[in-house]
Formats: C-alpha cells, sequence, structure tokens
C-alpha cells in the first residue's frame, strides 16, 4: 500500500486544512530530488521483487479454512531473525506489514543484479522466506500457514472465516467484513480507507457478475445482500458501477444498504466496502535503470506489456464464495480505490476549484514519458497546470512535468499531524503522500534523498501465483524482459485482461514490430500467444526476445546450471500464453467445478474452499503434482 509512515494521523475534517501545504512542500521536494538527481548517470541494473502472502488457518475437524489474523504476532518474530542474522545481508530477507492482518509482505535482504546467477537464485530467495513464515506461524495448538493465493475465495461470506472469529460492527461501515479487526494495526492503512471513504462521501459498491454454471439461479440474487438488521429492505434507483465494464448506469437495485450505501444487482456478486481491494495481494517487480533517459524508455517499453503480465498471472476466479465471471481483482481494486467525488465523476455540477478527473487512484497508465513515444499519448490526460508550470519552470521538460501534474489532481489521503514540518531538502514524504497513494499498472520511481538508488520503474499488475516456481519465473520474465528491452527495442488491453480465460478468449493491441531496431510501429489485434511466442515462425515474440538477450551474455556463456534454471521459467510463461498450462485462475475455476460436492451452482463451500487450499499447500511444498499448473518443470 505505499509509503508506511508512523505517526497521528490527522480526522478527514481536521487534515483537509493541510493538504495545500503538502502539495506545495511535495513538489519542492520533487524539484529538490530532479535537481540533484536528472543527471545522475551509469547506475547499474538491480531490481527486487515484493510478494505478498496471506496466512490460513486450517481447521481440520471441521473442514474449513480460514484467514489467521496473525501479523502482530509473526511479525516480530520474523523481525528477530533478521535482526539475529544480519539484517543488511544479502542472504537475510525482509518482512513488512501488509494492509490486513493477516497479510505479510517480503523482499530480499538486497538487490538482485542483471546476472544469470542472480537470476537464478529468485526461487530459493522466495522458498527461504515462505519457510521462515511458515515456522514463524507454527503453535502446538493451531495449524497456521503462509499461501500466496491472491483473493481468499469465501472473504466476506456470513459465516465464520477469521481466525479469530471477528465479525463487523457499526464502525465498520460493512455488513460484510469486519474492517477495523482485519486492518493492520499500522497507524496509514485505516486511515488510507478512511480518507478514500470520506473524500468520495462514502464506501463503494461493486458489483461482480457471477459466473453463470448450469444450475446457477437465473436471476442469480445474491443473498447476503438482503441480511440487514431487523430485515428492513428498500428499494432505489441509483448509480452503480459494474466490475468488468467499467461502466456507470441506473437500473432497478435490489437492495440498499442502510449502512453503506450498497446496492446490490441481479446476477453479481455484491462487496460494500473498500477493503475488498487490498486484503488481496499481488507480486510486484522493481528495476534500477542506468539514469533518467533510460528509465523513461524503461517505463514506456512496459506500458503496453503490464495488461498482458495480468492476464497471464490472472488469479482471482471467486469473490464472497461464488465463482466470478472475471479472472482478476484489478476491476475490484480500481473501484474500492476510487475516491472521486459525484462531481469529479461527472455526476453532478462543479464547484469552484474542482475538475473532472476520469479514473479512480487505481487505473491504467495513459501517459509515455519519452518524447520520441508521444505520438501514442492520444487520450485526454488531466493534469494541475499551476504544478505543470512550476515544474517546466524549474528546468522539467513538459512530458515529465504532465506526468507529475496529473498525480497532483489528487489530495492526500492520509495527513500525520508529527509529520506536517519536514526538511525538503532531505525528505520526500510529503512527495510520497500523493505517489505512493496513486496506484498505476507501473510507477516511476523517484530516488530517495540521501541514498544510493536511482530512477526506477516499478511493474504492479501481476497478481502473486500460488507456487514459488510460478512467482519466480514471473518475476525472471519481466527482469529479463526489461534488460532485452533496453538493450534491442525501440490500453484497452487492461480491460480485455480482466476477462474470465482472457489468455484463450482475449486479442490485444501490440506492435507487429515490437522492439524491432529500426522498424516503424504497425499495431494490430493479437493473441497472447502470438505477442509472447511470436506470430509467425521465426519472430519469437517476446520470448525471443528475451532469448536473443540471454544469448549475446557472451561472458556468461559457462552458466550452463543457471541457463537451465531460466529457460524453465520461461518454459512455463511460454506454455501460460499458448493455453498449455493453466493460469493460476482457470486452475482454481476447474478446481472448483470439478470438486465432487460442487453443485454447479456457482457456490463455493466451506469444504470445497477447504480442499481447494489444502491442495495448494501441498503443490507448493512438493507433495502433489499439478502438471496443469506447472508441468513437469
Amino acid at each position: 500500500m505505499g509509503l508506511q509512515i508512523k505517526g497521528r494521523p490527522l480526522r478527514w475534517l481536521e487534515a483537509k486544512n493541510h493538504f495545500g501545504h503538502i502539495k506545495e512542500h511535495g513538489i519542492t521536494q520533487l524539484l529538490n530530488i530532479w535537481d540533484n538527481s536528472k543527471n545522475r548517470s551509469d547506475d547499474p541494473f538491480l531490481w527486487g521483487e515484493e510478494i505478498e502472502c496471506m496466512l490460513i488457518a486450517f481447521d481440520d475437524e471441521n473442514r474449513n479454512a480460514k484467514l489467521a489474523l496473525d501479523q502482530e504476532d509473526v511479525l516480530p518474530k520474523l523481525q528477530s531473525y533478521v535482526d539475529a542474522h544480519g539484517g543488511e545481508s544479502e542472504t537475510v530477507p525482509s518482512f513488512q506489514p501488509e494492509y490486513g492482518r493477516h497479510q505479510i509482505e517480503s523482499t530480499p535482504g538486497s538487490p538482485y543484479s542483471g546476472s544469470l546467477r542472480d537470476l537464478a537464485k529468485v526461487e530459493e530467495n522466495m522458498r527461504k522466506r515462505r519457510k521462515l513464515i511458515r515456522q514463524s506461524t507454527a503453535t502446538k495448538d493451531v495449524h497456521h500457514i503462509p499461501s500466496t493465493l491472491a483473493t481468499f475465495p469465501r472473504m466476506g461470506v456470513s459465516s465464520d472465516f477469521t481466525d479469530p472469529v471477528r465479525k463487523p460492527t457499526k464502525q465498520d461501515e460493512s455488513f460484510l467484513l469486519p474492517v477495523t479487526e482485519m486492518t493492520s494495526a499500522h497507524p496509514r492503512y485505516l486511515a488510507v480507507v478512511n480518507g478514500i471513504k470520506s473524500r468520495r462521501g462514502g464506501p463503494p459498491c461493486v458489483n461482480i457478475p457471477i459466473f453463470r454454471d448450469i444450475n446457477t439461479p437465473r436471476p442469480f440474487t445474491d443473498p447476503i445482500a438482503y441480511h440487514r438488521p431487523g430485515g428492513k429492505l428498500d428499494f432505489y434507483l441509483k448509480e452503480y458501477w459494474i466490475v468488468g465494464k467499467l461502466t456507470y448506469g441506473t437500473g432497478l437495485l435490489l437492495a440498499f444498504n442502510l449502512r453503506t450505501n450498497a446496492e446490490a444487482l441481479s446476477d453479481h456478486i455484491l462487496l460494500d466496502c473498500v477493503s475488498f481491494g487490498p486484503l488481496s495481494c499481488s507480486l510486484q517487480v522493481t528495476m534500477q535503470a542506468a539514469d533518467l533517459d533510460q528509465a523513461r524508455a524503461l517505463y514506456d517499453g512496459l506500458v503496453p506489456i503490464a495488461p498482458i503480465l495480468l492476464a497471464l498471472s490472472a488469479a482471482s476466479p471467486i469473490f464472497k464464495g461464488y465463482l466470478a465471471e472475471m479472472d482478476t481483482r484489478w476491476d475490484v481494486m480500481e473501484v474500492t480505490n476510487d475516491d472521486r467525488t459525484r462531481a469529479e465523476k461527472g455526476q453532478e455540477p462543479l464547484k469552484d476549484g474542482e475538475r473532472l478527473v476520469p479514473d479512480s487512484r487505481w487505473f491504467p497508465v495513459k501517459w509515455y514519458l519519452s518524447p520520441d513515444q508521444q505520438e501514442f499519448n492520444d487520450e485526454t490526460f488531466p493534469y494541475d497546470e499551476q504544478v505543470h508550470e512550476r515544474l517546466v519552470g524549474a528546468g522539467m521538460d513538459d512530458f515529465l512535468a504532465k506526468h507529475f501534474a496529473n498525480l497532483y489532481i489528487r489530495d492526500p489521503l492520509v495527513v500525520f499531524e508529527d509529520k506536517l514540518q519536514q526538511d525538503d531538502a532531505t525528505s520526500n514524504e510529503h512527495f510520497e503522500s500523493i505517489q505512493s497513494t496513486v496506484w498505476q499498472t507501473l510507477r516511476f520511481k523517484l530516488p530517495p534523498p540521501g541514498s544510493g538508488i536511482g530512477w526506477r520503474v516499478e511493474v504492479r499488475t501481476m497478481e502473486v501465483q500460488l507456487t514459488d516456481f510460478e512467482n519466480a519465473a514471473f518475476a525472471v520474465f519481466v527482469a529479463l524482459l526489461s534488460r532485452a528491452m533496453l538493450k534491442f527495442g525501440n490500453t484497452d488491453n487492461l480491460s480485455r485482461a480482466q476477462g474470465r480465460d482472457a489468455v484463450m478468449e482475449q486479442k490485444f493491441w501490440f506492435s507487429t514490430n515490437a522492439y524491432n531496431e529500426g522498424e516503424s510501429g504497425k499495431f494490430e489485434e493479437m493473441t497472447l500467444d502470438e505477442i509472447v511466442n511470436g506470430k509467425t515462425p521465426g519472430s519469437g515474440g517476446l520470448i525471443g526476445l528475451i532469448h536473443n538477450y540471454l544469448d549475446s551474455l557472451h561472458d556468461e556463456k559457462d552458466s550452463v546450471r543457471d541457463r537451465q534454471i531460466i529457460e524453465k521459467y520461461l518454459e512455463l510463461i511460454k506454455r501460460k500464453a499458448d493455453g498449455s498450462i493453466k493460469t493460476n485462475a482457470k486452475w482454481i475455476r476447474d478446481f472448483v467445478r470439478s470438486h465432487p460436492e460442487y453443485k454447479h451452482d456457482s457456490v463455493v463451500t466451506q469444504a470445497i474452499n477447504y480442499d481447494l487450499l489444502k491442495t495448494i499447500d501441498e503443490i507448493e511444498r512438493g507433495i502433489r503434482k499439478a502438471d496443469d499448473l506447472v508441468a513437469r518443470l
């Protein structure tokens, strides 16, 4: 969830009084970093990955799998290990709290280089981190494990789904989640959620299309939407979001939630609060470029790749105990993190100082950064004109200035009372209070003041995978593709990437001459197989580009074993793209639909969920085979 600052967050009405101060000083901090780092050069290619996992509690006697709210118990144990084994050693990982009390984020102890040796040890590093978390969750009385699930299948069901059992209260403004009890004790997280709700004027309403199986009721009505204190129901015509289509509309609403303003649509699964988004898990990769220009080129090169990675890593086919007609969590994140007011969405007249804002805070990149890519900047791109003028006046070029000025059409979501006064020459916290709460498919990251870290690009679309082998494969694929693009190379896709079985069913706009030096860009709709593996014999696709890069590493020709490990990762990506190995989402969906207790009614019962998570854990530990998920790689 971004920058983690400890302090006392102000209430929203009081926090609003300080927005101008934070924005002004944030731009000053940005310009100081720009001035000190714009000519920085020759930084080595370094990269790292972040894995978010969730803690699962197994109740074997009752065949139930729940979310274990163990973060506050587990993290101190992990930190003790790190402290005892030399926190800065490259073999000692790092662990941080994530949004939910059932979540842990882990990173390698130090960045990887681009060498084959480093690329080949990523999976080993991930396995070590999982092992340490598993050891830290073990007790004599309970069976808790770490799991790299993207979305917990039964989060929000009416029966118990947390351990210890927690129920929603009036304070939570949700009938489905015990938000306060599920949110990390770190003060930033609940403050961010409250900021989103306060700014938009209430909690979000997310309606996810149901997957219609043979026995799914027609129409399907989400029964949990009708569970109201006192049994009261009201009916209204009201604005709604339909997840997967990203469109607004009005219609006859089946239920009106008196506490949360959540409306349940026919044939949809209802989610009624912000927390349904950040309580899920992802895999992120950040790469350091040699200099500012190379970072901009890398960012631009990854713009069309980010949706492809989302489709390949799709891992979220179940929400609130129902199979959904979508495979990823991206749109849920987009809706739950939308803090726009009705006026900013064009639903009522704008007031003085307001502007139309076309996107949520969680949205796809729509602006290329390099001057030679400006022909592709063909969408309306709102930005703060005064911020843009100030940045250009200080020497920043127009294209980069518009990127940062676009961030500043947003307000801060959190204001810490004890962090208002800062030294703008040595701090970036006011700038990051905006930057770290705008969640795009990519993030362009500045060098932190006083550090040895350079210009970086973060890839943010990937869903975390069920096994460390898969997570390592995706991370290494992104790192190698980035290296290859920098060596050889010259967004409708995102909505397509989220559909059910997008790998086989969707096509994406992509360059037919991608990264071939000297050839002009021509675009057409292509399948993921054509993009990743090549459309015609000999074209190679993205995998071919990576192979060309690997073959050019003359100094590492003797790294036979390392190359063999890397080739297994590339084979996995290749086969996910051609459909011969299933995405996590398809594998999970097929597991549910083939379960002997499944009634083909779209319902994922407690027992099915238990068997699913048990099976996933056994696959990850290598005691059960799943050739249709990871094959014999």
